[in-house]
């Protein structure tokens, strides 16, 4: 027997969710405040900090296929395949011009949450998780995005 799923938003996810969004806040800050520093520590921190979270997110979908005994089978391989595409989709995103590299990790953002809304479909997620995601993933983008346009000046 499985515990249920909480209703509300454990405390401890709500602050660990959005104490994340800290580095990206601070960076797409600092690069606005010294943009001397821009091109060679705020950007290039910006981009490999998300692309580590969206390599964390893409995590998520492999937990659910591990989790969730009432998983059909196809879509638990499914879960399995996608949790190793944002990962896929990070790497060379800090390879690349950092505009190019922002473009990649906010893209690679998105299509996860499409994939969360689609997986929400066919399983009982809880509650508040695409919530949260939502609201996570727009902050991330837009810090990214910040960092891309900066990177251009």
């Amino acid at each position: 027997m499985h515990p249920p799923i909480p209703a509300q938003r454990p405390v401890s996810v709500t602050c660990l969710g959005y104490g994340g969004l800290i580095p990206f806040v601070a960076l797409a800050t600092a690069c606005l405040a010294w943009p001397a520093l821009r091109a060679t520590w705020w950007v290039p921190a910006l981009l490999g900090y998300g692309a580590v979270i969206l390599s964390f997110v893409g995590a998520l979908h492999w937990g659910f296929a591990m989790t969730m005994p009432d998983m059909p089978l196809r879509q638990r391989h499914a879960c399995f395949a996608w949790s190793v595409v944002p990962a896929l989709v990070a790497w060379p995103a800090l390879l690349v011009p950092p505009a190019a590299g922002a473009t990649l990790l906010i893209i690679g953002f998105a299509a996860h949450l499409v994939q969360d809304f689609r997986l929400q479909r066919s399983v009982v997620l809880a509650p508040w998780y695409l919530h949260l995601r939502v609201r996570l993933t727009s902050v991330a983008c837009a810090c990214l995005a910040l960092g891309a346009w900066t990177s251009m000046r």
